[in-house]
């Protein structure tokens, strides 16, 4: 049996060009995604036909919310096409783990959608990409692989979990505590944990997404440490900011000062969330602050983008 393979290009790391040698000074999104697919050239997995759209061509450091209500788009058409079995999405690592928790939230768990990346450009003598989009053409035609997923070094991870914990090694990717889902060998994959495949709770929200930033509303990160002030979220609060995400210290313990801005901020109509800083664990109980957490295990940015299509919903 044929998989019918659709592969969403974005550009990133995995389709860069940079001079002999040069992994470092490379420029991102040069090569296509029909480049890429081409390149695989024998070893093409068997059974699978591979199709290509180009949604862009960037660095994902400069991933805007008109890619993702672009991408959410396109993955929703052929997620409703009976002819596609599932897709793949080449992304810069910089921002994929923000892009794969987004398209699980606003995506149905129908089919396999996975995201892959590379650390070394396309050019680069030992580039991961082939390998990463072989392991992410062999996951997308694997029928329990519902939902989103990402395959990075022949691990596959949850878009809950997922996060770059490195700047330059080629295993950047980690879930942390709680692991990866599981790990593709020799085009198979070989599960660690059951298969989330939990649905977001407004499952259409897709086409109240808009199209440009303008119409996002507007949710910033601040952070307490030694010396925090007040200031910064009051600014924030005069300006017009929708929402604000806190990354506490350790059990969820926030700066005096800045627990009071943050108490004053509410009071003016912003939404807050509170995550901790610790790159492992979540926060137990309830602290003393009494302020709103983000759901649990979420990191600062995956809160920042729950917070905002939150913040959309009727």
């Amino acid at each position: 049996m044929v998989s019918n393979i659709m592969v969403l290009g974005t550009g990133g790391t995995i389709s860069g060009a940079a001079g002999p040698g040069d992994n470092v000074g490379y420029r991102a999104g040069e090569r296509s995604v029909w480049s890429l697919l081409g390149a695989l050239g024998a070893h093409a997995p068997a059974g699978v036909r591979m199709m290509a759209e180009e949604v862009a061509q960037i660095d994902s450091k400069d991933v805007e919310f008109s890619l993702w209500t672009k991408l959410a788009t396109r993955c929703q058409h052929y997620l409703l096409d009976t002819r596609v079995s599932g897709l793949v999405i080449t992304h810069g690592t910089d921002t994929l783990e923000e892009t794969a928790w987004f398209l699980a939230q606003v995506l149905p768990a129908i089919k396999p959608v996975v995201l892959t990346c590379a650390m070394r450009p396309a050019t680069a003598i030992s580039a991961d990409g082939p390998q990463n989009l072989l392991d992410a053409l062999a996951l997308a035609s694997d029928a329990h692989a519902v939902g989103v997923s990402v395959v990075c070094s022949g691990s596959v991870h949850a878009p809950l979990h997922v996060r770059k914990e490195h700047p330059y090694r080629v295993g950047a990717l980690s879930s942390g505590d709680f692991g990866p889902l599981g790990w593709m060998e020799e085009g198979r994959f070989r599960s660690a944990h059951p298969w989330d495949v939990t649905k977001p709770s407004d499952a259409d929200i897709t086409v109240a997404l808009p199209a440009n930033a303008q119409g996002w509303p507007w949710v910033e990160v601040v952070q307490s440490h030694s010396g925090a002030r007040s200031e910064t979220v009051d600014a924030l609060a005069s300006v017009g900011v929708r929402g604000l995400v806190a990354v506490a210290t350790g059990n969820g313990t926030l700066h005096h000062a800045l627990e009071a801005g943050l108490h004053a901020a509410i009071g003016r109509g912003v939404a807050v969330r509170v995550v901790s800083r610790c790159p492992e664990g979540a926060i137990v109980g309830v602290p003393a602050h009494g302020l709103p957490l983000a759901s649990a295990g979420l990191s600062a940015v995956k809160a920042r983008i729950s917070l905002m299509l939150e913040l959309m919903r009727p």
